[in-house]
């Protein structure tokens, strides 16, 4: 299998990657605030179930044609982006529905089956991870131990925790920062747009960046 070096030098490297805010954290930032830590923490799990998809994905090949073809990687990238923006308008539009729900003094909840799915979504259409993949799994993997795919399973299996732990971090703060505009509902419908807006900025954002080939 990969020397320990390798295996601490691809976590060391990923950890570089996830820290940076890219789609998946400001996706979850933008639930965090838009309806609450709970709903945060369920779509940064589901982001790591389709982030680990991507990484099998690379394993058995198919990333490599994701990012090789420009037609792949274009249809991937503007569903993911279409998503995003139709997630944010929802947000958006349903905004006071937080407000009044606090009001009433019952709490606003979103089927977990739903959020799951919208965090696996967003992870498996996330262009900058599957250009990662593709372009660093097969560096850190030690191709005289054989089984390649699946060291690079398990380097996948590395990205995902390290996702998970520092994703939650940023799911806790933006839902704590949430609580504090829960204490008046001015404020709580306005940071629920806001978490809306963030998403559509979001969504337009990756459909107009990217790969030009």
């Amino acid at each position: 299998m990969m020397s320990l070096s390798q295996f601490l030098a691809f976590a060391l490297l990923s950890t570089a990657l996830i820290a940076v805010p890219g789609p998946s954290v400001l996706f979850t930032i933008g639930r965090a605030l838009s309806v609450g830590r709970r709903e945060a923490l369920l779509t940064v799990a589901g982001n790591a179930i389709g982030i680990y998809l991507q990484a099998i994905a690379v394993a058995v090949g198919v990333g490599v044609v994701v990012e090789r073809s420009i037609v792949v990687f274009t249809v991937i990238k503007f569903a993911g982006a279409a998503y995003l923006v139709y997630l944010g308008v929802q947000a958006v539009r349903h905004r006071r529905k937080v407000t009044e729900a606090l009001a009433s003094g019952i709490p606003t909840v979103l089927p977990s089956r739903r959020v799951l799915r919208d965090g696996f979504v967003v992870g498996a259409t996330n262009p900058k991870n599957i250009v990662f993949f593709v372009v660093a799994l097969p560096q850190f993997t030690n191709p005289a131990a054989g089984h390649v795919p699946l060291q690079m399973l398990l380097l996948g299996a590395v990205f995902l925790v390290i996702a998970l732990m520092l994703d939650s971090v940023w799911a806790i703060l933006a839902s704590t920062a949430r609580a504090w505009f829960a204490r008046s509902p001015r404020r709580l419908e306005l940071v629920g747009g806001t978490g809306g807006l963030m998403m559509i900025g979001l969504g337009a954002t990756i459909a107009v960046t990217g790969r030009k080939d």
